[in-house]
């Protein structure tokens, strides 16, 4: 069939298997090209979860192809069928572990709920089998929805400030006019499902299956992903219920650094970037547009890919060097006092008719459908391809 991005709000309903791929090999490349920031033998099996998108395939490649470690990937995506494409996440995760074939390296992914006591068990039974002790966890979620495994509640995360109504500019895509959005506050028990989804429960419930079976090494260490981000985003974000949620993730990250016998656990603050969870998040489009513009003209914009060859080049110092709160810091490049100060002027002056002057509209859109496999150089969109992705290196629960 021939593929071309249908959207849909803040999602795409279609994915490329070609753009895909080559976006991942892309990927690759830069770990390749940047082997120094390896350490050798640091990592020798990693857990990564979350597996499929983001900066969780990110570490998936550094930690496969710059560490020569193997890999187990978790995600929860689906294959093509009935017409539909697969997904941008099953498409990435084909050219993955293709590549890693052609490459001798050792990689597998287990597509089902990583929330599920099920997935836990599966995981850690291959782990078991096939890769012995885990020396690195990387905790990358963001879904929107949990279903407890305990209880068989179904949580739903939701995107309020708290406390307060909150109004502020925001772009309305694709057509770049500048509105202003306002966004009433979360009730206490939104405040409360959006922890229990997006906050540290499922993190500590992976690492105590792990110690469990005895599979992490001596010298294991767990990251989780988060973001601060810069004051004017701080009502959605910091202040609202992701803030909550992520501090109950430092707050577990916390717990399991001081406990005797579990890994040593660390949070990780990372850089805005254009991905599928930060697009769904009234204001941060324009944030980032902005914030695009203003660090490309210095030299010190970064993806993905770039933003987690630089973190584990830190992670081979031990321990990693943190912040005084315990974190580490890979968005100081974000939030240099003069980037900062420049995106507080911008989003003063900016409205619809100076925003593509301001901000990067056109960037952030063809970083958006890049997510899915689209707007990828090389990539002929009018030839006819599979859109079946093969399930080799899977197991499809």
């Amino acid at each position: 069939m021939v593929i071309a991005p249908k959207t849909k709000g803040f999602i795409c309903l279609t994915a490329h298997p070609q753009g895909c791929a080559v976006n991942v090999r892309r990927q690759i490349e830069h770990v390749r090209a940047h082997s120094e920031a390896f350490s050798p033998g640091r990592v020798r099996n990693a857990l990564v979860i979350g597996a499929t998108t983001g900066y969780g395939l990110a570490s998936a490649l550094c930690a496969g192809f710059g560490c020569n470690a193997h890999v187990l990937g978790i995600g929860f995506e689906k294959n093509a069928q009935r017409g539909r494409t697969a997904t941008a996440g099953f498409y990435n995760a084909e050219a993955w572990l293709c590549e890693a074939r052609k490459a001798g390296l050792q990689a597998h992914v287990i597509m089902g709920d990583a929330f599920s006591d099920g997935v836990k068990q599966l995981a850690c039974a291959y782990m078991a089998e096939y890769m012995g002790k885990i020396d690195l966890v990387i905790y990358s979620l963001a879904a929107p929805v949990r279903i407890h495994p305990e209880t068989g509640a179904r949580l739903q995360s939701v995107i309020k400030p708290i406390g307060a109504p909150y109004v502020s500019k925001s772009v309305r895509l694709p057509d770049g006019e500048v509105v202003t959005v306002e966004l009433q506050p979360a009730d206490e028990a939104e405040v409360e499902s959006t922890v229990a989804v997006m906050g540290g429960d499922d993190w500590r419930r992976w690492i105590d299956a792990l110690t469990a079976r005895e599979l992490l090494s001596d010298d294991a260490l767990t990251l989780a992903y988060s973001y601060i981000g810069p004051e004017l985003t701080h009502p959605i974000y910091r202040d609202g219920t992701i803030g909550k949620a992520k501090e109950d993730l430092k707050a577990t990250a916390d717990r399991m650094l001081a406990q005797p016998g579990l890994p040593d656990a660390y949070i990780s603050v990372n850089k805005a970037l254009v991905t599928q969870a930060s697009s769904a998040i009234p204001v941060v489009p324009l944030y980032i547009s902005m914030l695009a513009r203003v660090m490309e003209a210095r030299g010190t914009q970064e993806g993905c890919i770039e933003q987690m060859t630089r973190l584990f080049g830190r992670l081979s110092a031990s321990p990693p060097l943190t912040d005084a709160q315990g974190c580490i810091r890979m968005d100081d490049l974000e939030m240099a006092p003069d980037v900062q100060q420049e995106i507080t002027r911008r989003w003063a002056a900016v409205d619809s008719q100076n925003i593509r002057e301001l901000a990067d509209l056109e960037g952030y859109q063809t970083d958006f459908l890049r997510l899915f496999g689209f707007m990828v150089d090389g990539v002929d969109y009018e030839a006819d391809v599979s859109e079946l992705a093969c399930e080799d290196g899977m197991t499809l629960v």
